[in-house]
C-alpha cells in the first residue's frame, strides 16, 4: 500500500474473495436482539447449559505438541468433568473421562505426564493407555459377575484439526471438520502442531464464562481500557462471522489507531516491532502509516531465510495482524505466524459468577539469534522458549498475585466490574453495535442450543 494503512468502518482489508483473509458479508438477519442479562448470573441458565450446551459441542481439550510420544497425556478439566487425553502407540489420540470405574476416583492427578499404564491411586486398579482394564487389585475378592465386562476407562469422542485436540461428551456432535465453521486451511496453514506451549496459566476470575468471552470478542473497548495499545494497534477490526457460531476479528497491528492525530511519527511500540522483524528504525525513511507494510516485507524475507515454508500459505496481513478467532463456544485463539495465544473460558462447576481462564502461549522456536520472541506474547523473563520441556501449569485462585501482562491485568478488573453491573436492576440487557457483531453471533448460536434447536 503506497499510501500506507487506512482505517474506516466497516473495516475491510480488501483481500480478494478467494483469500482466507477476505471480508465476509454481514448477515442480513443478524437481528437487534437484546438478551436477558440473567444468562450471566442465573443458576437455572447455568444448569441448562450443562444439559443443552456443554455435552453437545466440541470442546478444545489441548494441543498435539503436548503429547508428542506414545503414552504422553494431558488432563483437561471442564466444570465438574475431567478428561485424560493420551497419545496412542499408533500415533492417534484418544480421550477418556478421568474417573476410575471402581469408586469414581480421579485416575490421573497431574496436569500432564507420560506413563506406560494408568494406575488409580485409591486402590491400584490399572488401565492401558488405550483405556482397557489391565489389572484389578485382589480380583479374586470380587463377584465375577460384577466385573465380567472388564470395566475400563470410559472413552469420549476425540478428534484433531491443525494441531488442536477436541473432545465431545455425548458423541452426537457432527464430525469435527463439519462443525468447525472456518474454511479449509484457516487453521492448518499456521502449523500449530509445530509450536510448543511455553507458558500455561490458569486463573480463576470473578465473572460468568460468557462475560469473559464477551470481553475478548471486540476491540471497541481498546481506546478506553487499553489506551496504551493505540500507538501500535488499530481500534477498528475486520469482523467476519462463520457458520456454527465461529467468528473472527482481524486486528491490524503495526499501525497507529485512527483516533490518534499524529499519523506520521513512529511510535516506540512500532519501533520495537520493526526491530523484532530485523528492521533498523533509525534507518527507516517512511512514516508510521508505512510501518505495517515494511514489517510484512521484512518478515516475508526472513521466512525465506529461515526456510519457514508455511509463510508461503499466509497472506501479508497474517505476518503482522492478529487473527483473533472464536471457536464456539468458549475459546478464542490469537493466531500469529510465530505462535498462537489460546484463551479458554471454562465454567465453574457450581458458581455461575466464576470461571476459569486458561491462557496457553505457543511459540515456534527457530534456532537463530536473529529470530526473537514477539513482545505481544508478554512472556516473563527467563521463560524457556525452545519447547524442549513442557512448563508446568501455573494455577492461581482469585486474589492471588499473578502477572498476566499489562493488558490482561486490566481485563481482569474489567470483567469483574461488568459482572457486578449486569445484575443491576438498572441494566436491561446489552445493546451491541456493529463492532460487537461477534457477541451477537455468539449469543444467537448459544440460544439455538439452549432452545433445543441444535
Amino acid at each position: 500500500m503506497a499510501d500506507g494503512f487506512k482505517a474506516e468502518w466497516p473495516m475491510d482489508l480488501k483481500a480478494p474473495p478467494e483469500s482466507l483473509e477476505a471480508k465476509q458479508p454481514r448477515p442480513t438477519d443478524i437481528g437487534r436482539d437484546v438478551v436477558d442479562p440473567s444468562r450471566y448470573y442465573s443458576r437455572e441458565f447455568m444448569e441448562k447449559e450443562w444439559t443443552h450446551l456443554w455435552p453437545r459441542v466440541w470442546l478444545l481439550a489441548g494441543v498435539t505438541s503436548d503429547i508428542k510420544e506414545p503414552n504422553d497425556y494431558v488432563v483437561f478439566t471442564h466444570g465438574h468433568e475431567q478428561f485424560i487425553v493420551v497419545r496412542q502407540s499408533d500415533g492417534s489420540v484418544k480421550a477418556f473421562f478421568n474417573v476410575c470405574p471402581h469408586r469414581g476416583n480421579r485416575v490421573c492427578m497431574n496436569d500432564h505426564g507420560s506413563v506406560p499404564k494408568f494406575s488409580c491411586p485409591f486402590h491400584g486398579w490399572q488401565f492401558e493407555t488405550n483405556g482397557k482394564l489391565h489389572r484389578i487389585t485382589d480380583e479374586e475378592t470380587f463377584d465375577a459377575g460384577l466385573i465380567a465386562h472388564r470395566p475400563g476407562l470410559t472413552e469420549v469422542r476425540c478428534d484433531v484439526i491443525g494441531g488442536l485436540i477436541f473432545i465431545n461428551m455425548d458423541g452426537k456432535a457432527p464430525p469435527l471438520r463439519e462443525w468447525v465453521g472456518f474454511p479449509e486451511g484457516y487453521i492448518e496453514n499456521y502449523e500449530i502442531e509445530k509450536m510448543n506451549v511455553v507458558r500455561h496459566v490458569r486463573t480463576e476470575w470473578r465473572g460468568n464464562w460468557k462475560t469473559g468471552v464477551d470481553a475478548f470478542y471486540e476491540t471497541y473497548h481498546l481506546p478506553h481500557i487499553h489506551p496504551q495499545t493505540q500507538g501500535v494497534m488499530e481500534d477498528f477490526s475486520q469482523i467476519d462471522l462463520y457458520p456454527n457460531g465461529f467468528s473472527r476479528m482481524i486486528v491490524p497491528i503495526g499501525v497507529k489507531s485512527h483516533r490518534m492525530s499524529d499519523q506520521s511519527s513512529i511510535d516506540p511500540y512500532q519501533q520495537h516491532m520493526m526491530m523484532e522483524a530485523g528492521i533498523d528504525p533509525a534507518a527507516f525513511k517512511g512514516t508510521a502509516k508505512e510501518v505495517r507494510e515494511a514489517i510484512q516485507q521484512a518478515k516475508r524475507a526472513r521466512g525465506k531465510r529461515f526456510e519457514l515454508d508455511y509463510y508461503d500459505r499466509l497472506t501479508d496481513g497474517q505476518l503482522t495482524d492478529s487473527w483473533a478467532s472464536g471457536y464456539f463456544p468458549n475459546v478464542q485463539i490469537g493466531m500469529h505466524p510465530e505462535g498462537v495465544f489460546i484463551m479458554r473460558f471454562t465454567p465453574h462447576p457450581t458458581d455461575p459468577e466464576r470461571f476459569y481462564y486458561d491462557n496457553m502461549t505457543l511459540f515456534r522456536h527457530v534456532e537463530d539469534p536473529g529470530y526473537s520472541v514477539p513482545a505481544w506474547m508478554g512472556l516473563p523473563e527467563g521463560v524457556d522458549v525452545t519447547g524442549e520441556i513442557r512448563p508446568e501449569v501455573e494455577h492461581y485462585a482469585i486474589g492471588d498475585d499473578v502477572d498476566l501482562g499489562e493488558v490482561l491485568n486490566q481485563d481482569v478488573e474489567l470483567v469483574h466490574a461488568v459482572q457486578e453491573g449486569v445484575k443491576s436492576r438498572g441494566f436491561r440487557g446489552p445493546i451491541w453495535c456493529e463492532q460487537e457483531d461477534r457477541l451477537r453471533h455468539f449469543h444467537r448460536e448459544l440460544d439455538r442450543y439452549m432452545n433445543g434447536e441444535k
